[in-house]
């Protein structure tokens, strides 16, 4: 029989959230109105004769319109973005870009009276982004810090267990906001590990480099749920009774090694479950968001083909953001620069202010990059063992922590990104010889050159870096690789200036 549908998931709190944003939206037209006309910064402009508020509230509510439009094209409003604050950000950045875009080309055409102003619009588009993320992480704490959580998130279950479902398992148990809520496992004859004792899946995140803490990561904790891993909901035969009994909301199966008539049975009894039914890929481990399916002849093939990221045009987009970035950062950090390198040579007058090291770049590539010196001169000679600086390393000048807790030190790698060594978002770069050890211990560690690497990158505002977690750490490189967008990179850029975790 049909599923009990779920009303505030499915339609309350999408609308509250449509509600909210069309108020807020407002808002911030209306505030970059004010900006524009009312404050100081309007004397910038061009003077618009009777553009009173008036004349312009039929202009302000088009704009409305036009961004409410836009969101809901970008899928804003997609159930799945309910819990997931950045990539619900994601949506609201190219959404607000599409109607900046848009609401100029409008205006152009249609000539509008009063005309409008580019400076209202930059401003408008600055106030909506900030208000609407202000809202939108309102909302959030909210959402996540009551009860209705539990009534957004959708019951999944997983079919076979393997270490695909033990990594599964174990991101859904380490976010408790997360979209999903882990029901329990139905086991198959076929699994070959149990997930009452899901040990391979933390010793891949225990024992990758002797650099990474050696304690038990935080999803172990949570997976093994005081000494016990995901419930076993109970055999495969028992399926359709397991989905009523759990309320599923969907089932994801994990092998991919099922007899034919065996898994037409599971998508069978999914249908009339009214369960949604999702695979695990796993035969492909990385760049699964790269997959497509094809047909040579008339046999479908599913495979791996151009990632966004190599794209044509997505490349030049990113190196004109790049060099527009060095060029800015370069001039701006300049006078900082100037005053730091005084203050490491009064303290360290025996060494050079900069000092650079060779690294792996794109393409495997070696390129020289350049940081102010953070160490004593001598530090180069014991650091070849060492993958990351300690807390509190004995070498660091004393100006040397507040740099590399800042990130001041990385200030001279705008000229490597100028120069075309570096992005200013992408994976961190490693020196030869750690990458030669890393990619021997650590599964799927060389994909990350095939990008540039990054002054930041999402691994590192997510606290990944320093004496962390490598096997994470390069997850969260292939999968900004995978996801690439400018949407994406601008979200990290932004996230750099307020997020320093592990910053030493």
């Amino acid at each position: 029989m049909p599923r009990v549908a779920n009303p505030l998931r499915d339609t309350f709190v999408p609308l509250a959230l449509l509600a909210g944003d069309t108020v807020v939206t407002f808002a911030g037209l209306a505030l970059g109105y004010w900006l524009r006309y009312r404050s100081p910064l309007g004397r910038l402009g061009i003077d618009v004769p009777g553009a009173t508020f008036a004349l312009y509230l039929p202009l302000l509510l088009v704009g409305v319109a036009l961004l409410i439009g836009a969101f809901a094209q970008f899928g804003l409003y997609d159930t799945r973005l309910l819990l997931r604050r950045y990539q619900s950000l994601n949506a609201i950045l190219k959404g607000t870009a599409f109607w900046l875009v848009a609401y100029l080309g409008i205006s152009l055409v249609l000539k509008f009276d009063p005309p409008i102003s580019r400076l209202f619009v930059v401003a408008a588009f600055v106030c909506v982004v900030a208000l609407l993320y202000a809202w939108r992480t309102s909302m959030y704490v909210v959402v996540t810090r009551s009860p209705m959580v539990t009534r957004l998130r959708r019951r999944a279950v997983l079919l076979g267990w393997n270490d695909h479902a033990g990594a599964l398992a174990a991101e859904i148990a380490r976010d408790p906001a997360h979209p999903f809520v882990l029901a329990g496992v139905v086991t198959l004859q076929r699994d070959t590990s149990s997930p009452f004792a899901p040990k391979a899946e933390c010793h891949v995140l225990r024992d990758t480099f002797s650099g990474a803490r050696s304690e038990e990561s935080e999803e172990c904790h949570l997976l093994r749920d005081t000494g016990h891993g995901p419930r076993v909901l109970g055999e495969a035969a028992e399926l359709e009774a397991i989905l009523a009994r759990e309320a599923a909301d969907v089932l994801i199966i994990t092998r991919l090694d099922l007899p034919r008539a065996e898994l037409q049975r599971i998508v069978e009894t999914c249908e009339r479950a009214y369960v949604e039914w999702k695979i695990v890929p796993g035969a492909f481990d990385i760049f699964l968001s790269g997959l497509r399916l094809q047909t040579i002849g008339r046999v479908p093939v599913l495979g791996v083909e151009e990632l966004a990221i190599h794209r044509l045009f997505n490349r030049a987009l990113k190196r004109a953001v790049d060099l527009a970035g060095a060029l800015v950062g370069l001039v701006l950090s300049a006078p900082v620069m100037l005053v730091l390198a005084a203050l490491i040579k009064r303290e360290s007058p025996g060494g050079p202010v900069f000092f650079a090291q060779m690294r792996i770049g794109a393409g495997h590539r070696n390129f020289t990059l350049w940081k102010l010196r953070s160490m004593v001169p001598e530090a180069a000679a014991t650091d070849g063992a060492r993958q990351s600086t300690a807390r509190d390393d004995p070498r660091l000048l004393r100006l040397g922590s507040f740099l590399r807790r800042w990130n001041l030190d990385e200030l001279p790698q705008f000229w490597n990104v100028l120069r075309g060594d570096m992005s200013l978002v992408g994976p961190r770069p490693e020196r030869p010889h750690h990458v030669d050890r890393l990619s021997a211990e650590i599964p799927h560690y060389l994909p990350r050159h095939v990008v540039k690497p990054g002054m930041s990158g999402w691994a590192q505002v997510n606290g990944l870096r320093g004496d962390s977690d490598l096997a994470a750490r390069v997850q969260h490189d292939i999968y900004y690789i995978e996801n690439w967008s400018i949407w994406l990179d601008v979200q990290i850029i932004l996230l750099t200036f307020v997020r320093w975790k592990n910053a030493y």
